[in-house]
């Protein structure tokens, strides 16, 4: 039980810390949304490990409760597996986007624990995914963890989930970006078609 109490106050923790802090950014990266929407844009979900099924599920609930086009790399293995054999890992995301003509109507939503740390070799894919956006001028968006890595520098809306425990890094960070990107899709202003079980009566 003392696991199990620790691990839901520093839940508890992360949400005071987020609405103290970055209720602001979750606001732009809902406006930076809405206007992708209006322009016919994308949005691309791009994510690495446990952020990657995180991704595939954004994908299904932008699409189906939002109303918005939306695509992950990795719900494609074949092509991500035959990327990475053949030009290699670092560049799997970029090239991705290029062959999908990622422009200034999208925007690559990046879910992740570091961010991406091209020196350090982490998520190296991720930090070519966003140069690649940033050359076609598209916009990027954020939920990471910890000092939130490279996406946090060049994003232009970004939510860092507080460090409460640097031992439980990863699974705090992977538990709030579905908690931050449902709070994202089901917003009045995002959402335009009701989940299932909102819709029962």
């Amino acid at each position: 039980m003392k696991y199990i109490n620790k691990h839901l106050e520093e839940v508890e923790e992360i949400v005071k810390g987020i609405k103290g802090i970055d209720r602001e950014s979750i606001e732009n990266i809902i406006k930076i949304i809405i206007k992708v929407r209006e322009n016919k844009g994308r949005l691309f979900f791009l994510g690495v490990g446990g952020s990657a099924g995180s991704a595939s599920h954004a994908v299904n609930d932008f699409r189906k409760i939002a109303g918005i086009e939306a695509y992950t790399p990795t719900d494609n293995v074949s092509e991500l597996t035959a990327r990475t054999n053949d030009d290699g890992w670092s560049s799997v995301f970029s090239n991705w986007l290029k062959t999908s003509n990622l422009n200034k109507n999208d925007a690559v939503f990046i879910l992740s624990v570091g961010g991406g740390n091209a020196e350090k070799n982490i998520s190296a894919n991720l930090v070519e995914a966003m140069k690649y956006a940033l050359e076609v001028d598209a916009k990027i968006l954020g939920i990471v963890g910890r000092d939130g890595g490279y996406t946090a520098k060049v994003a232009n809306a970004c939510v860092v989930v507080p460090t409460v425990n640097p031992q439980a890094i990863t699974p705090h960070t992977e538990s709030f970006h579905g908690i931050i990107w449902h709070l994202i899709v089901s917003h009045p202003t995002i959402a335009v078609n009701e989940a299932k079980w909102e819709s029962t009566k």
